[in-house]
């Protein structure tokens, strides 16, 4: 099995997530993504008949984000017709498993440049516009088992853990002190481009989601997001979802609503992707590696609690790579929700000092397909600017799934 090497990365900025209020809701989902790949390819003076494949995620694959983005994006950026492209759904993992797809076929040896990433345009295709719910609309399986919104599942899991409404309100802090910093250190330059309009001015050049100056008293004064859809009955018997979500955890009396707009993930918009070769076409074409594919992994987890699965799937990953969580040295765990970087830190007993060092998607916000794409990109800046050697990538997903991946610098 050869390398997947991490030639660059490259991101648009995070526009706020709102139909003609943010500053990429007027341009296309496609059109995002087709000025993220020629960057890279601008960058890095890539042939582009070379590049094998274009593996993009997008959660919301309907509508603009329908027709098979990644395909319709390789023609919108212009590029030669040989170069395919592939759309795929892993819900909020979508943008990493492109990446771990895409260091599959390169280290198999079936290909040696290939671009994995993805999109996601929520000012204008907006979250549940597929109207398939997580379960698809099977009434048989929901009769089996009824998946309730994220976050109903993400409170049950702070009452589980004991975590408080105080220390998520602290986290979501930190995560925007963080990212406020980073943003005033140039931290993210390296990757983030200025994406622009038709006719050449620059659209947005700056992440729109940030809120410096969040304070715990600012947010305190947030009601609880989740308490009142908890209390819905929206059960086949007329049972709430509260309810239902404690049918699988009886021992659990009551659900404590800890989660706001202002402790979870940000609505945006923003493209990301990550060009991957071979040693054999590094050695060909002069490309210089930044870093190399590790690990990576996927697992399951109990589907109605559903957001826990980070703990699991780094621990295939680390076990792939013969590694322990303390060997990492920078972690990105995405931000869905404050409790979900708190439960995985707790579970891998990780230092937090690791974790989220340049603040996550409670500031910066979380454009589904893509995230994965940007939080790599990140992690592997932070590395290059820090001097450390191995970062460890993952995400909660709906459904139960969490996903990993590995990287070390070269």
């Amino acid at each position: 099995m050869g390398d997947a090497f991490i030639i660059d990365a490259v991101r648009t900025p995070r526009g706020r997530g709102k139909a003609g209020k943010g500053g990429l809701s007027h341009i296309h989902p496609q059109e995002l993504l087709a000025q993220t790949l020629n960057q890279v390819a601008d960058r890095n003076k890539l042939n582009k008949e070379d590049v094998s494949d274009v593996v993009a995620g997008c959660v919301s694959q309907v509508n603009e984000q329908g027709a098979c983005i990644a395909r319709n994006s390789v023609l919108a950026a212009g590029w030669p017709d040989i170069v395919t492209g592939v759309s795929l759904n892993r819900f909020c993992g979508s943008g990493l498993q492109a990446i771990n797809f895409a260091a599959m076929g390169v280290m198999s040896g079936q290909q040696d440049l290939v671009i994995g990433g993805g999109v996601e345009s929520m000012s204008r295709v907006t979250m549940g516009s597929d109207g398939a719910a997580m379960d698809g609309n099977n009434m048989q399986l929901r009769e089996k088992l009824f998946q309730v919104p994220q976050g109903i599942s993400a409170d049950l899991i702070a009452t589980m853990d004991g975590v408080t409404r105080e220390q998520v309100d602290q986290f979501a802090v930190e995560s925007q002190n963080k990212a406020a910093k980073a943003i005033a250190e140039k931290r993210f330059a390296k990757s983030l481009f200025a994406v622009k309009n038709q006719d050449g001015s620059v659209a947005l050049d700056h992440d729109e989601h940030p809120r410096a100056g969040t304070t715990l008293e600012s947010l305190g004064g947030l009601n609880a997001s989740f308490e009142a859809m908890g209390a819905a009955p929206m059960g086949p018997n007329g049972e709430t979802l509260d309810q239902l979500a404690l049918k699988r955890y009886p021992d659990v009396a009551k659900i404590n609503h800890v989660h706001h707009a202002g402790n979870s993930s940000g609505i945006v918009d923003g493209a990301a992707v990550v060009l991957l070769a071979s040693e054999d076409y590094v050695k060909q074409s002069g490309l210089k590696p930044r870093a190399r594919i590790r690990a990576m992994a996927t697992a399951g987890a109990e589907p109605v609690i559903m957001l826990t699965a980070p703990t699991p799937a780094s621990e295939r990953a680390l076990k792939k790579a013969g590694m322990k969580p303390s060997d990492i040295d920078l972690w990105e765990i995405n931000e869905a929700f404050a409790v979900v970087p708190l439960n995985t830190i707790r579970r891998l007993e990780i230092d937090p000092a690791k974790v989220n060092v340049n603040g996550g998607a409670i500031a910066l916000g979380h454009p589904l397909g893509a995230t994965g794409a940007c939080l790599l990109g990140t992690a592997l800046d932070e590395l290059e600017r820090s001097g450390k050697s191995t970062a460890l990538i993952t995400l909660c997903i709906g459904g139960g799934m969490g996903i990993a991946t590995i990287i070390e610098r070269v």
